[in-house]
Formats: C-alpha cells, sequence, structure tokens
C-alpha cells in the first residue's frame, strides 16, 4: 500500500483530527459516545441511572434544537473495576478512559462543581472532554446549574462543533450601541436586571450596580439576574437554563456587540453559523419523524489482557534495534505493565511463534519468566498478519471473547499483506498498538492502531533520543485510579564522543515517589554508574543485566524527596548512554502533577501547518509558569526543539489554562514524526493556578420573578487570585506519532505568514487609545514580521467584512518586535465618518517581508460615550415597587444626566474632529 493512498485512506476515517474520541454520527444519530465514572468517584448505582435519563432527554432537546437533525443514538457507561460486579456490566471493547467524551469525576477542587468542557483549541475544533461531576449528575445542583439534560446539550455543543460560551466572565458587561450597560449575552432579547446581591444567613438586601469610574462599566459584585419567564427561544451557549430557550443564536439574532467567548473565538460569528460549516451537518439533512430513545452499554473495566507481538525479522539485526527492543519491552514487564494484567508473548518474521501464554502478573517471578521469552536472533521475513493471529489465539485460550484485550505490535519492516488482515483486526474487538521502529515499519499497520482506538509510537535509530522505551513506557492503562499509574519523571540519552561521563540530575517532588524505578542502558559495555539520593547517600543495588545491556534499580517505599544526582562513566568510545526515570504518585488523596502531549492531526500534509500541545495539570488543575519543551524526531532520527508557550497568542488558545503550544512547519523530509515533551518548573517559579475552567456552565446566581430576585445558593468561594507555589518537579511524556506526506524536495518560496493576533486589546486614554497585542512572528510564532496594518471603523462588521478599505491607522513608527513580545501602541483615532458612531472598533493585520498577510486580529473596541447606568431601585426595600416620589425624581434625573451626556458627547466629539497629530494619517 503506498503512502499517498494510505494516508487518503486515513484521512477519511480520522478526518484530521487527533482527538481521541470514538464518536461517529450515523444517519443522523451520534453513536459510540462513552461516559467514564472515575475510579475515585464513591459507589453508587443512582449515578447510572441518573446518567441515563439526563442523555434520553437531552436526546429530544437536541434534535429539536438543531432543526431535527441530531440525536444520542447509543452511549457506553464505563464503570470502575473498583465497584461491585453486575450481570448487566459487560466487558469493554474499544472503550476506555483515554477515549472518554464524558468523565464524572471528583470536582477540580472542594465544592467547585461546575460543569465545563475541556477545550483549548481553535474554533470549530472539537474538545476533550466534559467534566461533570458526581453532585452535578444526582441532581445536587441544579438550582445553580439548570437542568442538567439542557446543560449536557450546551457542553456538547462545545465538544463536538467547537462552539464557546455566549457570555464572558471576565467581561460579564459592555457598553452597547444604546448608550446602555449591557450583560454579556445572546441574545439581546433575554431580559432581566443588573444588581448586586449579598445574603448573610438568611438575609439577603439588593441594591443597584454601580459604574466603576475607571472601566466605566458596573463594579465587579454586579451581577445578571434573568427573569424566570421568558419568550425568547436563543441561546443554548448562554443559558440553556431558561425555559423558553430551546435555540443555538443565528445570524439574525446574534449579538455581535457582546465581548463573549464565542464572539471572541469564532469571529464574531453565532454559534448556528458555526455549528452550520461543521461535516456533522454537512453530511446530513433534517428527518420527519423523532428519533428512537438512546441505547445504552454498561461496561465494566476487567484486569488488563496484553500480548507483546514482537518483530525478529531479518532488519532487526541492524542498528541494535533488536537489543534495543528488548530493553524496551524488559522496562515495560518490569515496570509499566500493572499486577493483576494477563501478558503473553509471540515472536514473527515471516511465520509467528507463540513464545508464552497469557500469564497473569502477581509479583516479580511471572515478569521474570516473561523476561525470558524476549527474542534472542533475528532472522527472516516479515508477516504482521501471522504474528496478530498468534495473538488472537494466545488470547483467546484464557478469553474466548477478546473484546477489549491489546495487542502491543512492535515491527520495523514493510509488510505488503499487512492490509489483508485490517477488516479481521477491526471486527475483533482488540486494540493494536503500534510501535514503529525505523524509517521502514508498516504503514497499514496505522490504519489497524485509529481503528481500534489503540497508540501509534515511532522509534528512530538515534538510541540517545530513547524512542524505544519511552513508545513502552507511555503503554500504561489509563483505566487505573490516576494514582497508580507510573509517571516518567525522565528520559535522557547521550552519544558520547569526546567526553566520558554523563552527568544530571532527577527531581522527586512531594506529589511522586512510590515505586520510583531507575533505569540505564548502554549500547557497548556497562558504564561506571553512581546515583546519590537529596542526602548524599550512593545508592548501590543496581541490578545489571549485561546481555540486554541494562541497569535497574527500585527505590523501596518513598523515594525521598528533593533533587538525585546521578554520574554516568562510559567504558567504550562512541558509547551511548540513556536514562529513564519512572514514579508513582506518592499519596493516593494528592493528584500528581502530569504532562499529556499531543499533535492537533494525526496525519498531515505539507505545507499544512500543525500544532503542538502539551497539557501540565496537577489533577484538574492547571499549572502555570512551567518551562515545556517539544522534541519532534523525524524519520530519519533528526530532532527539532520548540519552546511551548501558555500565552494566550500564536497557536495558543487560552492564556494561563495549562495548556503549552506552538506551531511546527519545520518539516524535513516525509513520512513518520513523533513527538516528546518535557516539563519542568520554570525559572520565575511554576503555580498551581485556582482560577475556575475555560468554558464553565454559566452559575446562574438566581431569578426574577415579579420583580423581586429569588437567590439561588451562591458558587464556592475560593479566592482565585491565590496561585499556589510549586516545588520543583520535572516530567516527559511521550505525544505519540504522526505522518507527513507531500514535503517538497525543491526550494520553496516562503509559505507562512506571520500568525494571528487573537489578544489584541484596546483602552481609552484621554483623547487617545493605547492598543497592546502580543507579537507575531515572520514564520507563524517564529521570527519577526516587518509591518503591521491597523484599521478604524465604527462599524464591526463593516472592519470584519470589509477591512482592506477601512480607515488605515499611520503606522509608519511602528517596528514589530520579535516573535511572543509585548508590543504596545498608541494613536489618535481622528474622524470616523460614520453618523450614529457609538464605538471605535480596531483590528490588525501582520505582513511578513515576503509580503503574505495574517489573518485579521480579534476586533477591540472603545466606547466614545459614557454609558448610563440602571435606575438604582430603592436600597432600603430591595425588591418593593418603586414609589410616585421616587419615579418623578428618577424622571428628572434622567433628563439631567442625559442632558449631561448629551453635552460632554458634542464636547468630545468636537475636540476629536480638532485633534491632529502627526504620526496619524488616513
Amino acid at each position: 500500500m503506498g503512502l499517498l493512498s494510505f494516508v487518503f485512506l486515513l484521512v477519511l476515517y480520522l478526518l484530521q483530527g487527533s482527538n481521541t474520541s470514538l464518536i461517529q454520527l450515523s444517519n443522523n444519530g451520534y453513536e459510540g459516545i462513552i461516559f467514564a465514572i472515575d475510579p475515585q468517584v464513591p459507589e453508587d448505582e443512582k449515578i447510572i441511572e441518573q446518567i441515563k435519563d439526563m442523555v434520553t432527554t437531552a436526546s429530544t432537546y437536541l434534535f429539536e434544537a438543531t432543526e431535527k437533525r441530531f440525536f444520542f443514538k447509543n452511549v457506553s457507561i464505563l464503570i470502575p473495576s473498583n465497584w461491585k460486579e453486575n450481570s448487566q456490566y459487560k466487558r469493554p471493547k474499544h472503550e476506555s478512559y483515554k477515549h472518554a467524551d464524558v468523565l464524572v469525576a471528583p470536582p477540580t477542587l472542594p465544592g467547585r462543581d461546575e460543569p465545563y468542557t475541556r477545550q483549548f483549541t481553535a474554533c470549530e475544533e472539537k474538545g476533550e472532554y466534559i467534566h461533570f461531576t458526581p453532585d452535578f449528575i444526582l441532581g445536587k445542583k441544579q438550582k445553580e446549574y439548570g437542568p442538567s439534560d439542557r446543560l449536557f446539550v450546551h457542553e456538547w455543543a462545545h465538544l463536538r462543533w467547537g462552539v464557546f460560551d455566549e457570555y464572558n466572565e471576565d467581561e460579564p458587561f459592555y457598553g452597547a450601541k444604546s448608550k446602555r450597560i449591557e450583560a454579556t449575552r445572546c441574545s439581546i432579547g433575554i431580559t432581566g436586571i443588573n444588581r448586586v446581591y449579598k445574603c448573610q444567613g438568611n438575609s439577603c438586601t439588593t441594591r443597584g450596580c454601580r459604574i466603576d469610574s475607571k472601566t466605566k462599566l458596573y463594579e465587579k459584585d454586579c451581577q445578571f439576574f434573568p427573569d424566570k419567564d421568558q419568550t425568547e427561544k436563543a441561546s443554548i451557549m448562554f443559558m440553556q437554563g431558561i425555559n423558553s430557550v430551546v435555540e443555538f443564536c443565528n445570524k439574525e439574532n446574534h449579538n455581535r456587540e457582546a465581548p463573549s467567548l464565542q464572539n471572541k473565538m469564532c469571529n464574531s460569528r453565532s454559534t448556528w453559523e458555526v455549528i452550520s460549516n461543521s461535516e456533522d451537518f454537512k453530511n446530513t439533512t433534517s428527518l420527519v419523524s423523532p428519533p428512537p430513545p438512546p441505547v445504552f452499554s454498561l461496561l465494566k473495566i476487567r484486569e488488563r489482557i496484553v500480548c507483546l507481538v514482537l518483530d525478529k525479522s531479518g532488519s532487526m539485526s541492524g542498528f541494535n534495534r533488536l537489543n534495543r527492543m528488548n530493553q524496551a519491552a524488559k522496562h515495560f514487564l518490569l515496570q509499566t505493565i500493572e499486577n493483576g494484567s494477563w501478558v503473553g508473548m509471540v515472536h514473527f518474521d515471516s511465520t509467528a511463534n507463540i513464545k508464552s501464554n497469557l500469564i497473569q502478573i502477581i509479583s516479580s517471578k511471572e515478569r521474570n519468566n516473561l523476561l525470558e521469552s524476549l527474542p534472542t536472533a533475528a532472522n527472516g521475513g516479515t508477516s504482521i498478519c501471522a504474528g496478530i493471529r498468534a495473538a488472537f489465539q494466545v488470547i483467546r485460550e484464557v478469553y474466548p471473547q477478546i473484546d477489549g484485550s491489546e495487542i502491543v505490535l512492535l515491527t520495523d519492516g514493510e509488510d505488503n499483506s499487512a492490509k489483508n488482515c485490517i477488516d479481521e483486526v477491526t471486527q475483533s474487538g482488540a486494540i493494536i498498538h503500534l510501535i514503529a521502529l525505523g524509517p521502514s515499519a508498516d504503514q497499514a499497520v496505522i490504519e489497524m492502531s485509529a481503528m481500534t482506538g489503540g497508540n501509534h509510537f515511532f522509534a528512530s535509530d538515534e538510541a540517545q533520543n530513547n524512542g524505544l522505551i519511552d513508545a513502552f513506557g507511555a503503554l500504561a492503562s489509563g483505566n487505573t485510579d490516576l494514582s497508580q499509574q507510573p509517571l516518567q519523571l525522565e528520559s535522557k540519552g547521550l552519544t558520547l564522543n569526546d567526553n566520558s561521563w554523563m552527568n544530571g540530575t532527577v527531581i522527586i517532588d512531594s506529589t511522586v515517589g512510590k515505586d520510583t524505578f531507575f533505569l540505564i542502558t548502554w549500547t557497548t559495555q556497562a558504564p561506571v554508574i553512581s546515583l546519590w539520593d537529596p542526602n548524599g547517600t550512593p545508592m548501590r543495588n543496581f541490578t545489571v543485566d549485561t546481555v540486554s545491556k541494562m541497569a535497574y534499580l527500585n527505590i523501596p517505599g518513598t523515594a525521598m524527596v528533593g533533587v538525585w544526582t546521578y554520574s554516568l562513566q562510559a567504558k567504550a568510545i562512541a558509547e551511548t548512554l540513556t536514562i529513564t526515570v519512572n514514579s508513582q504518585a506518592a499519596n493516593s488523596s494528592v493528584p500528581p502533577i502530569t504532562v499529556n502531549a499531543k499533535m492537533n492531526k494525526d496525519t498531515n500534509s505539507f505545507p499544512s501547518p500543525m500544532i503542538v500541545y502539551a497539557e501540565v495539570l496537577q489533577g484538574y488543575v492547571p499549572i502555570l509558569g512551567a518551562n515545556v519543551t517539544a522534541f519532534i524526531e523525524s524519520n530519519n532520527g533528526k530532532t527539532e526543539v520548540l519552546e511551548l508557550l501558555d500565552n494566550g497568542a500564536g497557536a495558543d488558545s487560552f492564556k494561563n489554562d495549562g495548556v503549552y503550544s506552538r506551531y511546527f512547519i519545520a518539516y524535513s523530509e516525509n513520512g513518520r514524526y513523533s513527538l516528546k515533551v518535557r516539563a519542568h518548573r520554570g525559572a520565575n517559579v511554576a503555580t498551581r493556578y485556582l482560577r475556575h475552567p475555560l468554558n464553565r456552565a454559566a452559575h446562574i446566581p438566581g431569578w426574577v420573578v415579579d420583580g423581586k430576585i429569588e437567590g439561588n445558593p451562591p458558587r464556592a468561594e475560593i479566592d482565585e487570585n491565590i496561585q499556589t507555589t510549586l516545588e520543583s518537579f520535572t516530567r516527559t511524556a511521550s505525544g505519540g506519532a504522526f505522518v507527513i506526506s507531500n514535503v517538497s524536495k525543491l526550494p520553496l518560496p516562503d509559505l507562512y505568514p506571520p500568525s494571528q493576533i487573537t489578544d489584541l486589546e484596546a483602552t481609552p486614554d484621554g483623547d487617545e487609545i493605547s492598543l497592546t497585542w502580543t507579537a507575531p512572528g515572520d514564520n507563524f510564532d517564529v521570527g519577526k514580521a516587518e509591518r503591521y496594518i491597523i484599521r478604524i471603523s465604527g462599524s464591526i462588521l463593516d472592519l470584519r467584512d470589509n477591512f482592506d478599505n477601512a480607515l488605515q491607522v499611520n503606522t509608519s513608527d511602528l517596528l514589530p518586535n520579535e516573535a511572543n513580545s509585548k508590543e504596545n501602541f498608541t494613536f489618535k483615532p481622528g474622524n470616523i465618518s460614520e453618523e450614529n458612531t457609538t464605538h471605535i472598533f480596531i483590528a490588525i493585520q501582520s505582513v511578513d517581508k515576503s509580503n503574505l498577510t495574517s489573518k485579521l486580529s480579534n476586533i477591540a473596541q472603545v466606547a466614545l460615550f459614557i454609558p448610563q447606568a440602571e435606575p438604582d431601585p430603592d436600597e432600603s426595600h430591595p425588591n418593593s415597587g418603586i414609589s410616585i416620589s421616587s419615579l418623578v425624581l428618577l424622571v428628572v434625573g434622567s433628563v439631567v444626566i442625559v442632558s449631561f451626556i448629551l453635552s460632554a458627547t458634542i464636547f468630545i466629539l468636537h475636540r476629536k474632529k480638532n485633534a491632529r497629530r502627526p504620526k496619524t494619517g488616513f
């Protein structure tokens, strides 16, 4: 199978995404949705029943909201292995926690039960997962967040179609064209009042919102209270809990003025416009009859069944491949695979040989028995299907149904017949994890791993990059409690030519330390190994395996927190040494710091850019200020190093969300590339960020009923500005492999414009406007742009749709800085020609030295008026009606205020008309 035809097939299947979801859309119904109950959730069968009820009613709501287009067809509920047995629970097939679409898991912090969708990519791109807490699923938070079925549809729109919220907790109010302060919402037809509402015990007081002198908007404690009874049908992405809301905002009723996340992230398009542009929408038509109710499967996580299928063909004798495979497989068997798992082994060349039937790992005895089954010599051809079929035979001897079993297939050679068993593999229910070794490993097996929900890894022949050990190490089960999973603290290698020493340190932080494992490998001769704990005490009990050229040490109990120091002295010239360190959580009640890495696509075609993502978390809480570096290795072993950033600019969608990102365009050849990420505490000290998750469900503070506020329970008070300083830590993680095609060997012109500016902000400064943004580069976020084009308009739509014709600001003295620097620019706006102008809207494009132009930036705005506050209610009787005398005073006062504002506006416009400055020309 040729690379190009293979990539085409795979693209059809994956739709260019690297999201791990197994959801498919079939005849308007979503199939393969996975709800996963976290092992830390206490057993409660009501959770299962409530999930069923929620999804069943949500399906009807979704169907009506999407013009009779989409519904939920079937859903799997993954039940943790520590819940008791039930005859209804079946064994999972391809379903696992890795593929979960909805996690039912403890809150991010105690008391913080807000539902949210983990979404850190661009508009129209799928999210990662939805997080519901057990209390939310059990209906204990309905007052604060509204009915669970409607909220599930709200979160589903985030997850599936990449739309965003039509509120903004950082900018809850804005100055509207009406010259009033409005709550950020969609549609504007949703009615309510803005009030400061405070409760102590059973006593609550209400007062009107005051205007903040700095922002010219309402004060921090002001909240929007919607009317309980409404007639407005939109929008589900604002407040689906309002009874009348049954639609998404569309082009006609969308509120483009509001500084909502949807407007900021999706270029001011409505949610329905984005949904209508999705592949789901394009591949379906509306149905006439209502859909059937969803079908539910209850699946319980069982003990793990893994069969290693190892290539021992003749090509494995070159480049030290056989021995490197054995080192990595031994690390997997000694350290990665969990107790209680069943493991078998098959070798294959042109035929397959069963070397070990399934053995349940209970102690080190079974692990050592399996070590003895590894291949010792390489010869013969390559028959991947023979190896897989032998693995099926091994598994069926213990489990006649092979659903959910895992095959770890390592191969280094092409096999034209591999495509012949793709159908057999996908129908088997087994999961294929592919580890491709060297540049010639067969491409067809990628399809097997993708179709079965398996992982795909690539390791080059550059042993110092430690790719094989990283790949096997990444195959720890994701279905167990996080506290029981091995985490990779370090993975490093070095080829020593002029120097005989490899020295370094490994940090063990307090969140890990249990079952800590040090592994050293070499290619020629055993080095002198020295390892000292943080007190300087030497560790002397390394097990040395001279045949496989590796040595390892398990630290009993919990390893000491602090800096461990190692020194390896090579005994041979041109020696290659590696060190790998794994550890588990020290305490099951304290989540360990973790790093997850991925690319935005699994397959790509040159010159389309890719994005690297690395998520640094402790539990569900983001870690900020870490130093995060990506290592991207090509088929021939060439490595590109990228510093990843969490700055909300360039490839990074959201600042301070614990996701570090960067564009990747340095393609050197066609074929596979592997991703590895290293994170450690930054020089400026890394912190836990206790701020609420982005894209969280709106908390409903209360309802207005007959002019009175009926308050809901307040949100849990957590000081979100507190950032807990972290101790030093290190983590490494494999992000798997991806495939690039159509890379040109010829010299090409500049293909990449500067990246889009996404964080433009504007603030009035007297009769000037001050702008700030993050500098893009010459090629996306690398280098330096040549110049900026800044234009302004009195109409947001004109600026967005006709940017080239809008009024241009003179930027001749504005020279771009290096990518990712902060830019500042101040200008006088001059005259806007449009009548009835209430705002100035500003946008930027950047241009590189080849005259390539970036996408238009987000649109910033400045109000040209002082907004009016709502009339203040009678403070002594918070919820009473307004008396006649108050009404008279209110009318008189309003006339005075309006007169004052008109005078002020005329004065300001007059000043603007006369204002001229050499640096601004139109």
